[in-house]
Parts: structure tokens; C-alpha cells; sequence
């Protein structure tokens, strides 16, 4: 079997590429919505897989693998991984948990992701109310997280939150000392949200990037009496190039509260740092962005070894993504927690896709399916929703 071509096209928001072969099999894969521009990123690797193999994963990703880096490239070489993962599972009529040594567990817990409410204001009031919203989903999440501090709109409408200069430009622009006034009004948003749940839901935080590590520790320690899931992001995180894994460390070592980082990362390389001299307690590598899921696989493993737990990320994912955690979170260590529920907008995207189950998540789990490769299809729907230009995206 040889790759005769490798496509992208966005569908509804969604990069999504695919590759196809001489023996009529083919893979899909997709990149964040985050992404939107991501066609030429992908089309760059086209010459350098046409030819080979794509049942032999590992040698087409030697081919790649190197030229990619932090997003977007990586994201592009995400999803190409991904694809050809779901060529090999339609070619062996296996689904792509079997490839990666088979499950150790037949469903996966997530957490809310992207099931996600608006905020009437950033009053500790609100933020309780929101996370009610979220625990009380049809999904049945038994962790929630919510974004405060720096990844959220308090140093826009919170008086006095932090000392600098306010941006809006870009993602995440913020980052400086916070003032007395903003550290207490986020620990209260905080305290009222663990009131607001109680002890039957996890809750975990999003916090950045933007705070200083003075910041991270105040914040880490004043809130260790209330058992939160983790502290997110807090010094990097979101479209951020580099781990800062030494002050990462010392912020850990100083607090008993959970610190989680990872999302941004591209490749294993670039978590040894944090892995190796447990900088964190939990990582959360995207598999659409840190080298697609065997990538993820190999990454958690390591973690384990070191006692370092994992939370993949994954609100922007979509479906295939969706599909993508399904299968690899199927195959992780015990270090495993849950991973970030994506959902697909516009809500047609769950009419132009087979196999997923009618209800995708019971009780904050989804049942891992049987199907070969990722298990889910597009449909002759898909068609219609493809954009000028994209037309023989499934010729």
C-alpha cells in the first residue's frame, strides 16, 4: 500500500485532512478549530509522504516528525499522524487501540471541555452558578473546569486586578503581578465554586498564562485546604513556545495543590525537562498538537515511571479528535485521570459522521468503541459543507 495524496480542507471551522492510498483506504485526521489557517501547514509535508507506506506509522513520521514544532506546525504533523493511524486500523480491521498494545480499560472518563456556559459577570455568585451549570450537564461530568485569573475576562472587568498594562490583541495576552484586591477576588470566586459543588465533583482550573511565580505559589497555597483537581497553565500555557519547566519546579515545590501544564507542547522531547525533574503533577499533552497519539501513548508512559499523572487536553479537538482520545486514552497508564470532552460546532457536523454513539457521554464516560481505525466515518452528507475550492476533497 502506498500514500497517493495528502489532502486538507475546512469543514465547518475544522482543518481536516486526509490521505489516501493506491488500495482505496483512506485516513482522516483534523487539527483544533483554533486553527483555521492551517491548509498550507499541512500541504507542506505532502511531498515528503507521497510513496510510502502508511501502515508503517513510525518511518512516515521520521519523515515529518523533525520539521514540525509548537503550533501550528505541530499541529499539522498531528494530524497527519492521526490519519494514517486510521489507515492502519481500516487495513488491518482492527481499531487503532489494538495497534497501540490494546486497552487497558473499556471506557474513559472525560471532563467538561468544551461544554461550556456564559458568565452573567465575574462575581464569585456567578462563576458558583456557572460551575452548577456544568456538574448538571447531560453529560454527567464528575470533573468541571472553569477558567479564572488570567484565563478569563477578570483583568478586564475586575477593578485593580493586576499591575500592568492591559492587551487585547492576540491569545492569552496578559501577564503581571496581580494586586491584593485581584488575588483575594479570585480565591473567593474559587471558594465559591467548591461551596457551590461540594465534595461529589471535581474541580479543576484554568489559569493562564500571565501569572508571575510569586503569584503561582500565593495562589497554589491559598487554596490547598479545598482538594482542587489542578492549577492549569498558571506561568505558560496556551500559544506559548517554551515549557519555563526550572520555574515550574519551584513553584511545585512549594505547594501540595496539583500543578498541571502541557498543551502546548509539541513532542516528547519537549516534556523530558518537566518529566524528569517533576516540575509538575499532571501533564496534558493534545494529541492533536503535541505529534498525534502515539506520541501522547509514549509521553504518558514516561510520566507514569516518574509519578507524574496524566489529563490530556482536547476542548478544540472536534469529532475525529474526539475519536482520536477515545482510542489512545483506551490504551494509557493507570496514571491516566480523564481527558477534555471536545464537542463539534455547528451541531450539523454530528449528521455528516458515522459511528459515533448516540449518546457519546454517560455519567462523565464514554464507552470505548470496536471499530476499525478510529472507528468513525464521514458520510455522503459531508459533501455539501465543503467550501469553494475544496470540492474534490473526497474524490
Amino acid at each position: 500500500m502506498k500514500i497517493t495524496d495528502l489532502k486538507c480542507a475546512v469543514i465547518g471551522g475544522y482543518p481536516i485532512i486526509r490521505i489516501t492510498t493506491d488500495a482505496g483506504i483512506d485516513g482522516i485526521g483534523q487539527a483544533e478549530s483554533y486553527k483555521p489557517f492551517l491548509t498550507p501547514h499541512v500541504l507542506f509535508y505532502r511531498d515528503m509522504i507521497l510513496g510510502l507506506d502508511p501502515t508503517n506509522v513510525e518511518a512516515v513520521m521520521q519523515r515529518i516528525r523533525r520539521m514540525g514544532a509548537f503550533k501550528p506546525w505541530g499541529s499539522a504533523v498531528s494530524a497527519i499522524e492521526v490519519a494514517l493511524w486510521d489507515i492502519a486500523g481500516k487495513a488491518a480491521g482492527l481499531p487503532i487501540y489494538k495497534l497501540l498494545g490494546g486497552k487497558v480499560r473499556d471506557k474513559v472518563r472525560v471532563y467538561n471541555g468544551a461544554v461550556r456556559f456564559p458568565l452573567r459577570d465575574q462575581s464569585p455568585q456567578a462563576y458558583a452558578e456557572n460551575v452548577i451549570q456544568m456538574a448538571e450537564a447531560k453529560e454527567g461530568f464528575s470533573i468541571v473546569k472553569q477558567g479564572i485569573s488570567f484565563h478569563s475576562n477578570m483583568m478586564y472587568d475586575v477593578p485593580n486586578y493586576f499591575i500592568g498594562e492591559k492587551r487585547t490583541t492576540g491569545r492569552h495576552p496578559n501577564r503581571g503581578l496581580m494586586t491584593e484586591q485581584g488575588m483575594k477576588h479570585t480565591i473567593a470566586c474559587i471558594q465559591a465554586m467548591k461551596d457551590a459543588l461540594g465534595d461529589a465533583v471535581g474541580l479543576a482550573l484554568d489559569c493562564g498564562p500571565g501569572l508571575v511565580p510569586q503569584d503561582a505559589v500565593r495562589l497554589a497555597k491559598a487554596v490547598e485546604g479545598m482538594n482542587i483537581m489542578w492549577l492549569e497553565d498558571m506561568l505558560t500555557g496556551d500559544y506559548v513556545p517554551y515549557v519555563s519547566a526550572a520555574q515550574y519546579r519551584d513553584v511545585k515545590s512549594k505547594t501540595s495543590t496539583p500543578i498541571h501544564t502541557g498543551e502546548q507542547i509539541y513532542l516528547r522531547q519537549n516534556f523530558m525537562e518537566l518529566i524528569e525533574t517533576h516540575a509538575v503533577d499532571i501533564i496534558g499533552p493534545d494529541p492533536l498538537d503535541v505529534g498525534g497519539i502515539a506520541e501522547l501513548k509514549w509521553i504518558s508512559e514516561y510520566a507514569d515511571l516518574h509519578g507524574i499523572m496524566m489529563a490530556p487536553h482536547g476542548t478544540g479537538d472536534g469529532i475525529f479528535g474526539l475519536a482520536a482520545l477515545v482510542q489512545v486514552s483506551a490504551t494509557l497508564p493507570d496514571n491516566y485521570i480523564a481527558f477534555e470532552y471536545p464537542v463539534a460546532r455547528p451541531e450539523w457536523w454530528y449528521d455528516i459522521v458515522d459511528g459515533l454513539p448516540d449518546q457519546i457521554v454517560k455519567e462523565s464516560f464514554i464507552d470505548v468503541w470496536d471499530a476499525p481505525g478510529l472507528g468513525i466515518t464521514f458520510n455522503a452528507n459531508a459533501k455539501k459543507y465543503l467550501a469553494a475550492g475544496d470540492e474534490r476533497f473526497f474524490d
